[in-house]
């Protein structure tokens, strides 16, 4: 025990970041107040929907670019930023990253047409890069039997972020207009970014000190991509105009389609690729991606449509406003912050399968029963505490399982593959809900403009539902893969399961 003792010392002296000092725990906290942070300049941005689209005068659909084009952003960009932070060093990339994300707050702060806000929220998107370099940074200043603890205290944080910018956020767009949400959270991200130069230190590893000749950037890969999914949601954008004999949308889609086809091309021919599609051919991997997917636009869809019922004049809506929008979302993530930090608990005691399982029948209960029961306000944030129950215990379970069931030499790529696929799945939501909110919209005498009609919701909940089952019935093809998996001792044991 002596010789352990003595030698766990000089391995801390040996390398400093192995042990847990003070410095580490500041680290931890300045890295997880970046998290905070930046949960609270996007959840902000939800009671403002409503507000961009009166002021920049846009449709339904079109508002929905608002948050598709941050998520499409954040998704082309993290495996970008992951791979220059093995190159160039995490935290020279974070900062980088951080400053184009402050400049997009500010930009989103002065803007005054769509297209100059469409800009300030690629900006933005860019930001989401900085969470796994944020993470990796954790991983390299805490051993491993303290990372579980640092990373619960990280995960939190996004949850607690995202309480405060409903409440500060609502306040400031009741009292001073949307403007002023982002230029609070600007000095914020400036200031924060000066303490992280200063007190964040990351040590270089042989392996990152020879990794610019490893590395690829797949730059190619990166565009096509994009571009892929932009038409594939331009094609949900002008699905509505079919019945007029528009031919808009079938071009958008079938271009969307070509352009999947050169992706696909382009990254079986590249060793460092976006999406390494042997592996996301994995049994296990690959029903578990689409789960994460599948959930992630059924909750989208509905991040998009309750802000635009509670704010449209009654009887279309509640005729509500941001603070009430804030009152009906609050429970959802409260509820998240709890569930999420206690997820060590939940996986301990089910295993990562039946929680992801569990997950997924208790958002889908979630989802039927915002379809049935979105009358009245506290029947929605009833609703929507159901659906943060069952959307934290699938990201939990599906993310444990996509870790437990990569190989070990391709973890971090996989991982990183599954949130590029994950902010994909997400950034149609928004597109499908506005589509609705487009297609059925009514008048109010006496009020100018029109605003979605009951069937919209309707159909909004009603599609998130069926999605939702999609992924209910990919978790009995999930079982079945992990069970033929174990039998070709591919995967590691039930207990990590």
């Amino acid at each position: 025990m002596k010789e352990n003792r003595e030698r766990t010392s000089e391995s801390n002296h040996a390398n400093p970041q192995a042990a847990v000092s003070s410095s580490a725990w500041t680290a931890l906290a300045i890295i997880s107040s970046l998290a905070l942070v930046t949960m609270y300049g996007e959840t902000m941005v939800l009671p403002a929907i409503p507000d961009f689209i009166k002021d920049f005068g846009i449709s339904y659909d079109t508002s929905s670019w608002i948050l598709s084009s941050y998520l499409i952003a954040g998704a082309v960009m993290t495996p970008i930023a992951g791979k220059l932070s093995d190159v160039y060093g995490k935290k020279k990339v974070l900062l980088v990253v951080m400053m184009i994300y402050s400049a997009g707050i500010l930009a989103g702060g002065f803007s005054n047409t769509f297209s100059f806000m469409l800009s300030a929220r690629i900006a933005q998107g860019v930001g989401i890069s900085m969470f796994p370099i944020a993470f990796g940074i954790v991983r390299d200043i805490f051993p491993a039997e303290k990372l579980a603890i640092a990373q619960g205290i990280f995960t939190s944080t996004f949850f607690g972020g995202a309480v405060v910018g409903l409440l500060a956020g609502a306040k400031i767009i009741l009292d001073h207009g949307w403007h002023y949400t982002f230029f609070s959270v600007f000095p914020i991200a400036i200031g924060l970014a000066l303490i992280m130069a200063r007190f964040i230190r990351v040590k270089k590893t042989g392996e990152q000190e020879n990794s610019m000749q490893s590395t690829r950037i797949d730059v190619k890969g990166a565009v096509t991509l994009s571009v892929t999914i932009i038409l594939f949601l331009m094609g949900l954008s002008y699905l509505q105009d079919l019945h007029s004999g528009s031919l808009s949308s079938l071009v958008f889609f079938a271009a969307s389609a070509a352009s999947a086809a050169i992706f696909a091309s382009l990254e079986k021919r590249i060793s460092h690729p976006l999406i390494d599609l042997k592996l996301l051919a994995h049994k296990v991997l690959l029903p578990s991606n689409i789960i994460l997917m599948t959930v992630g636009i059924s909750t989208f869809m509905v991040y998009q449509t309750i802000p635009i019922l509670i704010r449209s004049p009654q009887p279309l809506g509640f005729g509500g406003d941001p603070i009430t929008i804030a009152n009906v979302q609050l429970p959802f993530m409260i509820v998240s912050l709890v569930v999420s930090a206690a997820s060590g608990f939940f996986v301990s005691r089910v295993g990562n399968f039946r929680l992801t399982a569990l997950g997924t029948i208790i958002c889908t209960i979630g989802f039927f029963s915002i379809l049935a029961f979105h009358s009245t306000e506290p029947m929605i944030s009833l609703t929507l505490t159901i659906i943060s129950v069952g959307l934290s215990f699938s990201f939990v379970g599906g993310f444990n399982i996509i870790l437990v069931s990569s190989p070990q030499k391709v973890e971090g790529i996989s991982l990183g593959m599954t949130v590029l696929l994950v902010l994909v799945g997400q950034s149609l939501g928004p597109s499908l809900a506005g589509m609705y909110q487009q297609m059925h919209q009514s008048t109010i005498p006496g009020i100018s403009g029109s605003f979605p009609a009951a069937q919209s919701y309707d159909e909004i909940f009603l599609s998130a539902s069926l999605i939702s089952v999609l992924s209910v019935i990919l978790v009995a093809v999930l079982k079945k893969s992990i069970k033929q998996m174990k039998e070709h001792v591919d995967i590691k044991p039930d207990s990590e399961l």
